[in-house]
């Protein structure tokens, strides 16, 4: 198998009639998701294949279609947030060389204004184009398996965004591992929280593909309204969610459970950024029959390099493993000297796997930074991905997350985990989340939180029971609510460029 797309066409060939997407406007089977798709991607070879092709459509069946049709066309899609700033659009653009755009006829005035001289299509009249099907199996043809699906862009350290190469075989490796280790088939229905642009959507669509699953597109509004949001699992007969810990936090925090319940749900997947015991323990103690399971890895593994399914209790200032490698990518801890980590060492995890992005699209200084030579190995090439990502091996042989190096700190010659502070902090019972950031100008540690206790000696004391007396904040700052990011997540850059405005 060399292309994604053979899935499409074999849950196309056993299951056309079935409903395979859905948004808030638009049911797709997987015949007519298919149709549309080619129809695309004849449109969209008349640019020639492997190139870039920016699509600038919100999160519909729409945007599910473009992106399928750019790889008949033997090309790699970029999906834009158009909610982004402008010039973060125009900055992605720039990077991809006069990329191909398609648009619909609802972000047609946003493409008009970032296009530039780039070949422009309105995917409304693109998709009324007669299939080509000698076309289309020439282009197959000529392709092979380690040619690029997509492109992520994720924020850098620099402020640019980086887009992250992902083929088609780490697709499909990474695919194979996730439905056979979840079970998915023609009868799990998804509701999909994360953006097409973000790594995790990879999960719940292309498993779609695969499985013959349904997937539904949420509306992003419903996350404000948490009773409206379990309606709609219900309306849907959803039975898997697979969202951001702040997304599932948000049930926890309004404690919807006591007023209405998801009636079908089985399974709770959840990545992204460290999910707070408090909140998982609300819904356990809440929903019977359902599998937890806390997913950990970088887009640069595609979606994920290990994963922890929840299988004892835990307090609610405990945090929850990310687990163990998945299969056919392994894991190691390497420590500052470059020797392999025992357990109860801390050090970075690497990984090494077909799971693996290729590097970053034309920024090869990053990529020699990122994608290394495996340190414990001197004897034969062997390529492996930094992740940057601290942890250690408990004694069940369980990885454990600590930071992000970037959330590391030194301070009065003392290393900081910032994570750590958080994890002391979430354990609060009103705390709803929080962040604890640093002021390298002022010298200052602060823990920003959303929640109800005004008295800082509670989150004080919770956090002492959990770190050494240099690692607590200065200042304990209560703000209304947390601000979140493109992808739902805490946006911890946004708080650090208005650390004076918070903390005062």
């Amino acid at each position: 198998m060399k292309n994604i797309l053979e899935y499409l066409e074999a849950t196309t060939y056993k299951y056309p009639d079935k409903v395979g997407f859905t948004d808030a406007k638009r049911e797709s089977t997987f015949q007519e998701t298919l149709n549309n798709s080619k129809k695309l991607g004849t449109s969209i070879s008349k640019f020639g294949s492997r190139r870039a092709v920016a699509i600038i459509i919100d999160k519909t069946c729409n945007c599910i279609d473009a992106m399928f049709g750019s790889l008949y066309a033997g090309d790699y899609y970029i999906v834009i947030d158009v909610h982004s700033p402008i010039d973060r659009i125009q900055t992605i653009l720039s990077t991809l060389d006069n990329p191909i755009i398609i648009t619909d006829n609802d972000s047609v005035d946003l493409a008009r204004k970032v296009k530039g001289e780039s070949q422009f299509l309105i995917y409304e009249n693109a998709v009324d184009t007669n299939i080509n099907q000698q076309t289309l199996d020439e282009i197959r043809s000529c392709m092979i398996d380690l040619d690029i699906a997509y492109l992520l862009f994720t924020s850098g350290s620099t402020g640019i965004p980086k887009g992250t190469v992902i083929s088609h075989r780490a697709l499909i490796s990474y695919v194979n591992w996730v439905t056979s280790e979840f079970a998915f088939d023609e009868n799990t229905r998804f509701g999909s929280q994360t953006p097409l642009y973000f790594s995790m959507s990879v999960t719940d669509l292309y498993s779609t593909v695969k499985c013959g699953c349904t997937y539904n597109i949420i509306p992003k509004q419903y996350f404000s309204f948490p009773v409206k949001l379990v309606s709609f699992l219900n309306e849907k007969e959803i039975n898997t969610i697979y969202w951001v810990p702040t997304a599932i936090s948000i049930l926890a925090n309004w404690k919807v459970f006591d007023v209405i319940k998801p009636d079908y749900l089985t399974k709770v997947l959840f990545a992204g950024e460290v999910m707070p015991t408090k909140q998982l323990n609300y819904w356990i103690n809440n929903l019977n029959g359902v599998t937890y399971a806390n997913l950990f890895g970088p887009t640069e593994t595609t979606d994920i390099c290990t994963f922890y399914v929840v299988d004892r209790k835990f307090d609610d200032s405990d945090s929850l493993p990310i687990g163990k490698h998945c299969d056919n990518c392994d894991v190691f801890i390497v420590k500052e000297d470059g020797t392999e980590a025992k357990p109860g060492e801390e050090g970075e995890l690497y990984a090494r796997t077909t799971f693996m992005a290729e590097g970053y699209y034309n920024n090869p200084q990053k990529t020699a930074d990122a994608f290394v030579q495996n340190p414990l190995n001197k004897a034969y090439p062997e390529r492996v991905y930094k992740t940057g990502d601290i942890v250690k091996m408990n004694d069940r042989g369980e990885i454990i997350y600590i930071s992000r190096k970037d959330f590391q700190i030194k301070r009065s010659g003392y290393r900081i985990e910032l994570g750590e502070i958080e994890a002391g902090a979430n354990s609060v019972d009103k705390v709803k989340s929080c962040a604890c950031v640093y002021d390298k100008g002022s010298d200052c540690l602060a823990l920003i939180y959303e929640g109800g206790p005004k008295d800082t000696d509670i989150i004080l004391s919770a956090v002492r029971s959990k770190v050494p007396e240099y690692m607590i904040p200065d200042k304990v700052v209560r703000i209304k609510e947390m601000p979140k990011n493109s992808n739902g997540k805490i946006d911890r850059k946004y708080l650090i460029k208005n650390f004076k405005s918070y903390v005062k």
